[in-house]
């Protein structure tokens, strides 16, 4: 079973999602790139790449991992089928993923060579982190309430 080691991966992504978050909280909003500290630039860096592995991770892989495990056949299935899937769940719908898909593209194209305009996408993007962690983790409650309705069947 691959989703433990998926929620495990998930948990690590967030764990240093928040800590950067936190490390960043008492610069915000940001006004200028230039003017953090290198400890606020290395955080806002981390939470650039720890948001972007965390999505890849679910789109990639955990996604159709869950509804495997759920009993949705997937094999055939484009990521579109399977994020209307997801959506149906309630776990994320498509166009909140598709916008937090084109601002992580957004930032990871305009940061940091063009910071002036990015500040706005930067800022745009620390406020929507949680939205991201948001969904791992109603995917991880989901997971576990069909376990644990699985157990008791038995």
């Amino acid at each position: 079973m691959r989703l433990p080691k998926y929620f495990a991966e998930i948990n690590a992504h967030i764990e240093l999602i928040n800590e950067a978050l936190e490390a960043l909280q008492h610069r915000l909003p940001i006004e200028n790139y230039n003017d953090l500290t290198n400890l606020g630039k290395f955080a806002l860096n981390t939470l650039i790449f720890r948001f972007s592995k965390l999505q890849d991770l679910l789109g990639s892989k955990v996604f159709r991992s869950y509804l495997e495990f759920s009993g949705f056949e997937t094999s055939e299935k484009s990521f579109f089928d399977i994020l209307k899937e997801i959506e149906k769940e309630g776990i994320v719908d498509i166009d909140t993923w598709d916008e937090l898909r084109k601002l992580r593209n957004q930032i990871a194209h305009e940061y940091p060579e063009e910071e002036d305009e990015a500040i706005e996408s930067i800022n745009l993007f620390i406020e929507r982190s949680q939205e991201l962690i948001d969904i791992a983790d109603r995917l991880r409650e989901r997971y576990l309430a069909i376990e644990r309705a699985r157990k008791e069947d038995y």
